[in-house]
């Protein structure tokens, strides 16, 4: 097809900076505009520097819906239902939202979640889509398939870590640089947002899953990915549960299942996952790591994007890990 005409609302912030950096090399894409009221006028590369050279693309107030065939969401959460209720997108423009205002199914709305790994075929298909959390992809990739074969039992304990990049890009006290760096701290403890969406998941593929996903998240001093561990109970061999994870993403785009425990820094820059299965005792050892702002953001939006047209799965999406 020729190319998707694409625009995106909250351009100004990390997740349209990532955005744009990927569309703008994306063999199939075309962005019309880049939305952005606080900076409507200047230089998209004035505001992310990374895209210097590449682009004379500039900020715009205006929202020329009737020009595009795709409008990505990069909103915070809570203000795209709200841009929704003010203002008409035309029926046959799709919509992609990166925030977490759809991602549990309601019958208010049509919004289909757009994880891969378990709904590619209805992403294919859909109009309206809800790219999930950050932490959600992580954890589930790191336990869809046990899930799936009903090989763990009880409660899921879930650890997980995260850039400073997970929180947006307005200052607060805990994402400045002096607090973040050479710290680490816990933040809503068995109440993260995202487990609201992994429940979800976690019914959806073993419908009556009576244990708990009991997850502690954790601010890292780093800028950007994440690293997950988490266990449960399994009666399996080890070696059946290997064969299971390398069968369920054996035709993933994006996902890997590994050998040996992963490091972060083999998937930060990329839209990979990397997946690792061990088992201690009676307990499943389950490792994922992704990168949050591609794998657990925008580039998991542009994978959907090319499934929602047709395209190839990895078009734009060719990002290549640091080589140290």
């Amino acid at each position: 097809m020729s190319s998707v005409r694409i625009g995106i609302l909250g351009a100004a912030g990390y997740t349209g900076g990532e955005l744009l950096r990927l569309l703008l090399n994306h063999p199939q894409a075309e962005v019309v505009f880049a939305n952005s009221e606080s900076n409507a006028g200047n230089l998209v590369s004035d505001v992310h520097g990374g895209l210097e050279g590449e682009t004379d693309l500039r900020f715009t107030s205006d929202m020329p819906f009737d020009k595009v065939d795709v409008v990505f969401f990069c909103f915070g959460h809570g203000k795209s239902e709200a841009f929704l209720s003010e203002h008409a997108i035309p029926s046959d423009v799709k919509v992609i939202d990166l925030a977490q205002d759809f991602r549990i199914s309601a019958p208010t709305h049509d919004y289909v979640y757009g994880l891969p790994e378990t709904h590619r075929d209805t992403i294919r298909g859909c109009r309206h889509l809800a790219n999930p959390g950050c932490f959600a992809t992580c954890i589930q990739l790191a336990m869809l398939p046990a899930l799936k074969a009903g090989i763990i039992s009880g409660d899921i304990h879930v650890n997980g870590i995260t850039g400073s990049t997970g929180a947006g890009q307005k200052p607060s006290a805990t994402t400045h640089f002096s607090w973040r760096n050479d710290n680490c701290s816990i933040y809503k403890a068995f109440t993260h947002q995202h487990l609201l969406e992994i429940n979800q998941t976690v019914q959806e593929l073993h419908p009556g899953y009576e244990g708990r996903v009991l997850f502690i998240p954790q601010r890292g001093c780093f800028s950007r990915g994440i690293f997950v561990t988490a266990y449960a109970k399994c009666d399996a061999p080890i070696e059946d549960a290997r064969a299971l994870y390398r069968e369920y993403y054996g035709g993933a785009a994006f996902t890997h299942v590994v050998d040996k425990c992963p490091d972060m820094k083999q998937v930060v820059n990329t839209n990979k996952a990397l997946v690792y299965v061990d088992k201690y005792e009676d307990q499943l050892l389950m490792v994922s790591c992704i990168d949050n702002l591609l794998k657990g953001a925008v580039g998991q939006a542009v994978q959907n994007m090319n499934l929602m047209f047709g395209l190839d799965e990895k078009a734009g999406l060719g990002l290549k890990a640091s080589a140290f």
